[in-house]
């Protein structure tokens, strides 16, 4: 019975990845925000995941930036996408990004 309720949390956890991978979210950052060693300047972006990495395309700018990530799965399903921030030497960053309607959490370097 153990190793089935494992196997189901595995597979669970693995669509919920596929899922990140297939769909584009969208969020907002008002000041220039690095996401690990990117900067990326303020406005509005998709964020899709290509393996360990998160692709952010600036809409306003049509660029599109890259940063490594660490996918984590969560116990809760998260309502909305959220950005995580915090402040370090001076600089916004982002610590992580939960994305809305999955159990997912990207977890960006400090």
């Amino acid at each position: 019975m153990r190793v089935k309720q494992s196997m189901l949390a595995a597979v669970l956890c693995l669509s919920s990845v596929g899922l990140v991978q297939a769909k584009s979210h969208h969020i907002t950052l008002s000041e220039p925000t690095m996401a690990g060693s990117t900067l990326l300047p303020a406005g509005n972006y998709t964020v899709k995941l290509d393996g360990t990495n998160a692709v952010l395309l600036n809409v306003d700018k049509d660029k599109t930036y890259t940063a490594p990530v660490k996918v984590e799965s969560e116990a809760k399903k998260f309502d909305q996408t959220a950005v995580l921030t915090g402040t370090s030497g001076g600089e916004s960053r982002i610590q992580a990004i939960e994305i809305g309607g999955s159990h997912t959490k990207l977890q960006f370097d400090q």
